[in-house]
C-alpha cells in the first residue's frame, strides 16, 4: 500500500505536458468503444462525446473528486435502443424520433441509480445486493450480448473481408500488442479496417469536405423534448417499461467497476466516497446524457486498464481526458469522419464486443461460484436466457400486453429477479471488498 501511495504522490507532481499526454492516453482508451455505440444505434457522435466528458466531470464532482473513473457509452442498453427504434419506426416515426423515445426510457433508467443509491445509503450495500445475485445478473449480461449478435452479423455481411480485418486487428493488438497498443485494440481495429476501406475507394468522403470545423452539437430534434411534442403516451410507457429493467444489470456492472478501480488503486471507494455517491454520479450522468440524445454512460474498464498500466492514479488525468472529449464534440468534421465508417468495420468490432459482453456474464457466474447443479439456479438462469433471446428472434423483438410493449431483455430481467426472490434456497450475493475479502 505504501508504494502505491508514493506513486499517487508522484503523479501529483507531474508537469502539465506529462499530465496532458496521460490525459490523451485515457481519451484514446475510451474512444473506440464510446463512439461505437452511437454508430451502432444511430445516435449522434458529437453529442455522445460531449456528454461523455460532461458526465465524467459530474461523476467526479459528486464522488468528491476522488475516484479516477471515466464515464463512456454503455453497451448494455443497445438492445433497448434497437427494440424501441423498431417499434417506433413500425408506427411511422422517423429514426431520429424513435431514438428520442428510447432516450426517454434510458433517462428513466438513470433514475434507478438514484433509488438504489438511496437504498444503499439507508440499508447498506449487502441488504440491497441480496436481491440481485450473480445467478440473475450474469445471465442478463450474457443475454445482452447474444441478443445483439444478429445486428453485428448483418453489418459484417456488407463486406466480410473488412469485418475480418477489423476482428484480426483487435485480437492481434490485444494479445501481442505492447504498451498503449494493448489497451486500445478496438480503436486500432476500427482505424485499420477504415483505412483499408478508404484506400480501396469504398468510402465516399464528399460529406466530409462539406462539414464545418466548428459547430454546436445539440439540436432540438435530438432531445426528449421532441418526444413530449409528439405526445405518444402509450409508446412512452412501453419504452420506459422496456428499458428501465436493464438498469439492474448496469448497476451491477458499476459495482464491479468500482471494485476493480478500488483494487487497482488500493483504496476502498465503496466506503469512501461511498457506493451511494458513485451510483448517484453515474445516474446523473446517464439521465442528463439521455435527455439530450446521447447514450447512457457507464464507468469504463478500459480506463481502469490504463490506470493499472501507468500506475498514475491522479483523477485529474481523467478530467483532462473528459475536457478533451468535450472539445472534440464541437468539431462536426470529426463527427462526420466517424459517421462515414463502413458498416462492415462496425460489424467486425461489434461482433467481438458483443461476444465480450456475454463472456463477462459467464465470467461473473464462474467467479462468484454460482452453483448450476442447483435446480433453482438453473431455472432462474434458463428462463432469463430463453426469454431474452426467444422474444428477440421469435416474437419480433417484443411482446405486446395490451398497448404496452415489453422487450425480451425487460421480460427476462423482471422474471429473473422475481423468480429468484420467491423460490426457496440461496438468494443473496456476497459483496467483496476491494482487497477481495467477503463482506457478507
Amino acid at each position: 500500500m505504501e508504494s502505491q501511495q508514493n506513486v499517487i504522490y508522484d503523479a501529483r507532481q507531474l508537469g502539465k505536458p506529462r499530465m496532458m499526454v496521460l490525459g490523451v492516453q485515457h481519451l484514446f482508451a475510451m474512444f473506440g468503444a464510446t463512439v461505437l455505440v452511437p454508430l451502432i444505434t444511430g445516435l449522434d457522435v458529437s453529442i455522445t462525446l460531449l456528454f461523455a466528458g460532461i458526465g465524467t466531470l459530474i461523476f467526479h464532482f459528486i464522488s468528491k473528486w476522488n475516484v479516477p473513473a471515466f464515464l463512456g457509452s454503455s453497451f448494455a442498453f443497445l438492445g433497448g435502443y434497437a427494440s424501441v427504434k423498431e417499434i417506433g419506426m413500425d408506427q411511422g416515426l422517423t429514426e431520429t424520433l424513435a431514438l428520442d423515445y428510447a432516450c426517454l426510457g434510458v433517462a428513466c433508467a438513470g433514475l434507478m441509480y438514484f433509488i438504489i443509491a438511496g437504498l444503499v445509503k439507508w440499508f447498506g450495500i449487502e441488504k440491497i445486493m441480496h436481491y440481485f445475485p450473480p445467478v440473475v445478473t450474469g445471465p442478463i449480461v450474457i443475454a445482452i450480448g447474444l441478443v445483439l449478435s444478429g445486428s453485428a452479423i448483418a453489418n459484417c455481411q456488407t463486406n466480410w473481408p473488412l469485418a475480418i480485418l477489423a476482428i484480426v486487428t483487435v485480437i492481434a493488438s490485444s494479445i501481442w500488442g505492447k504498451g498503449i497498443v494493448k489497451i486500445i485494440p478496438i480503436l486500432l481495429g476500427v482505424i485499420v479496417s477504415y483505412a483499408v476501406a478508404a484506400f480501396c475507394g469504398l468510402v465516399d468522403f464528399t460529406a466530409l469536405h462539406e462539414a464545418s470545423w466548428i459547430g454546436f452539437p445539440i439540436t432540438k430534434e435530438r432531445t426528449v423534448l421532441a418526444v413530449f411534442e409528439d405526445g405518444n403516451t402509450t409508446l412512452m410507457l412501453s419504452t420506459i417499461l422496456a428499458i428501465m429493467p436493464i438498469a439492474f444489470a448496469t448497476i451491477m456492472e458499476h459495482i464491479g467497476d468500482m471494485l476493480a478501480i478500488s483494487s487497482t488503486v488500493g483504496k476502498d471507494y465503496l466506503t469512501n466516497p461511498g457506493l451511494h455517491r458513485t451510483l448517484t454520479g453515474d445516474g446523473v450522468a446517464t439521465a442528463l446524457a439521455s435527455v439530450f440524445g446521447a447514450p447512457a454512460n457507464t464507468t469504463y474498464g478500459e480506463n481502469t486498464g490504463v490506470l493499472n498500466l501507468t500506475k498514475v492514479f491522479d483523477p485529474r488525468v481523467i478530467r483532462i481526458a473528459a475536457c478533451l472529449a468535450i472539445l472534440l464534440a464541437f468539431c462536426p468534421k470529426f463527427a462526420c469522419l466517424i459517421q462515414l465508417m463502413p458498416a462492415a468495420t462496425i460489424g467486425g468490432v461489434s461482433l467481438i464486443l458483443y461476444g465480450m459482453i456475454s463472456a463477462v456474464g459467464v465470467r461473473n457466474l464462474i467467479e462468484e461460484n454460482v452453483d448450476l447443479k442447483s435446480s433453482r439456479n438453473v431455472f432462474v438462469a434458463a428462463l432469463i436466457l430463453v426469454l431474452a433471446i426467444g422474444v428477440k428472434y421469435g416474437a419480433n423483438d417484443d411482446i405486446a400486453m395490451g398497448p404496452i410493449h415489453f422487450s425480451g431483455l425487460a421480460i427476462a430481467a423482471i422474471v429473473g429477479i422475481l423468480l429468484n426472490a420467491v423460490m426457496p434456497g440461496k438468494l443473496g450475493m456476497k459483496v467483496k471488498s476491494f482487497h477481495g475479502k467477503e463482506k457478507v
